[in-house]
């Protein structure tokens, strides 16, 4: 059911942990104002408030909207030790964390475009995300 509601890309980074091209992504680049969702479970990982410019062609943010949706663990592949940043609900890889990012967390949430669906904040009352529309007013 899941693989035939998610594009290759989706598939292959939520499930299979794969990384999307860096700068050939959706929202790498998105200045839109609202949250961003896994786009497996829906649940709310991420706002356009904690979303800053990094330089590495991923979305970046400084820490997540809602904090027990994200969980880190450790991530030994590739020779190199990491912190891999999965969902809670879904279960879906979204990226890693890394210690270089701006203040006042110093934390860059660096997270793959195709785990992600942004909800604007026009739609999030209109989408079932009306607690956070105070955030953006």
């Amino acid at each position: 059911m899941l693989r035939a509601t998610l594009t290759d890309l989706q598939y292959d980074v939520t499930r299979k942990d794969a990384t999307e091209p860096a700068f050939n992504n959706t929202y790498w680049d998105n200045k839109e104002v609202g949250i961003y969702v896994d786009i497996v479970s829906g649940e709310p990982l991420f706002s356009s408030l904690d979303k800053f410019k990094s330089g590495t062609g991923w979305p970046s943010f400084s820490r997540p909207l809602v904090s027990k949706n994200v969980v880190e663990k450790k991530d030994a592949k590739f020779f190199m030790v990491r912190t891999e940043v999965r969902s809670t609900n879904g279960d879906s890889h979204l990226g890693h964390l890394f210690d270089d990012g701006p203040k006042p967390t110093g934390l860059r949430y660096c997270i793959n475009s195709a785990s992600l669906e942004f909800i604007s904040v026009n739609e999030l009352e209109k989408r079932g995300y009306e607690e956070f529309v105070p955030l953006f007013e």
